[in-house]
């Protein structure tokens, strides 16, 4: 059981006898009142999010993720394919599993399953992925690192603002986190 007051972003708790993961998490003291904690919850088993103020005494019950490390195989059109690398156990996920994870998808590369009961509730990718751009508009010249960013698209569909002089066919370093661009690949 974890007080309300420690819950973060990122943790899983049961919530109506479901696993949910705080998206958001506020605290509230309005002035000589409790204090509460605002929180948006994510339905790990459904996808659905819903609001909750917790008071500052209430204790949660923290949920119990499995991890595997498995390794993204391929799409069919609907679902994703992975296989986990110990026992060669494969399973396929739904783009609804997945999220925006998705844009990080290439072959061979290893995200980590969380598990509730036996059954895949959600992904946790790498921290940071390399990404061949496929649609940037070229270099102009001149172009410094301090100058304006601009869009470019990513192998895998995904859109992320880079420096003027990032252009068609280089690979680029994601961090997944906030799908930003952090630096040339190597």
């Amino acid at each position: 059981m974890i007080p309300a007051t420690q819950l973060r972003v990122g943790t899983t708790i049961l919530y109506n006898k479901e696993p949910h993961r705080v998206v958001t998490v506020q605290h509230i003291t309005p002035g000589n009142w409790r204090g509460m904690v605002q929180t948006k919850l994510k339905n790990l088993k459904t996808g659905s999010t819903v609001e909750n103020r917790f008071r500052s005494e209430d204790k949660l019950e923290k949920a119990h993720l499995e991890q595997h490390e498995m390794e993204y195989l391929y799409s069919d059109g609907s679902d994703y394919h992975f296989m986990n690398s110990e026992n060669y156990e494969q399973v396929s996920l739904s783009g609804e599993v997945l999220g925006d994870n998705v844009y990080f998808l290439i072959p061979n590369i290893k995200f980590n399953i969380e598990y509730y009961e036996g059954t895949p509730v959600g992904v946790e990718p790498p921290k940071v992925v390399e990404l061949k751009v496929v649609d940037t508009t070229p270099n102009m010249k001149g172009a410094t690192v301090t100058a304006s960013q601009k869009p470019a698209t990513l192998e895998t569909g995904l859109v992320v603002n880079v420096p003027p002089f990032i252009e068609v066919g280089e690979t680029i370093r994601v961090d997944t986190e906030g799908a930003k661009y952090l630096e040339r690949a190597k």
